[in-house]
């Protein structure tokens, strides 16, 4: 994971542009940010042995138990991978943030398969899965779930927040317009092996 490295021991806010002057104030929210997103429930998985992560192997997931709401992170070839079971509210927040999105229609194909090319950019509307890693340094995003946070703006529909240099996602991981990051949260290839079972790292396409 990347490092920030900042300089100083302070900063002044007299002589910065509104657009920076935003982004100090939403950086300097994260904190509170993190508190609220303790509201969130998350749910843990069991991990795939050493041998199969340093082999790259897909990983199968047991989503069967995630509520609405709730987040599961899994470990795919060393990196996070969120499993996001989205709310009618989350999923409704989506086309509110298209506006604001630099790239709402993914039309870069490298960052999902073909199937995740959609306004959810999902194979199931409710579930979000994407790479945890910011693609502007390599940092993780937390979780800025609440709309209308008071340090990201009356506008904010929620979604998700680079704390290393303020990159902002929607729930599908798409970014927001001028921002570090240059592109939306990849998406993993993936398939549904049932109803209950996800498979990271596979699909009809590729074996790996």
């Amino acid at each position: 994971m990347s490092h920030c490295m900042c300089h100083g021991n302070s900063f002044t806010t007299g002589n910065i542009d509104p657009a920076r002057r935003q982004w100090i104030i939403a950086t300097a929210g994260v904190g509170g940010i993190l508190g609220m997103t303790a509201l969130i429930p998350f749910v843990s998985s069991l991990l795939p042995s050493e041998r199969a992560l340093a082999a790259g192997a897909p990983v199968e997931v047991d989503i069967g138990r995630l509520q609405a709401g709730e987040m599961l992170v899994v470990e795919w070839r060393g990196k996070p991978v969120w499993i996001l079971n989205r709310t009618p509210e989350m999923l409704a927040a989506l086309k509110k943030a298209e506006p604001m999105l630099a790239d709402p229609a993914s039309r870069v194909a490298s960052q999902q398969p073909e199937y995740a090319a959609n306004p959810t950019r999902s194979r199931v509307p409710e579930m979000l899965v994407v790479i945890g890693i910011c693609t502007h340094l390599g940092c993780s995003p937390s979780n800025a779930f609440t709309p209308g946070d008071p340090a990201l703006g009356a506008d904010w529909p929620g979604g998700f927040l680079c704390p290393c240099h303020g990159s902002t996602f929607d729930f599908a991981g798409r970014v927001f317009k001028n921002k570090p990051a240059p592109t939306n949260l990849e998406v993993p290839p993936h398939q549904y092996l049932s109803d209950t079972r996800l498979l990271i790292g596979s699909d009809e396409a590729s074996k790996t």
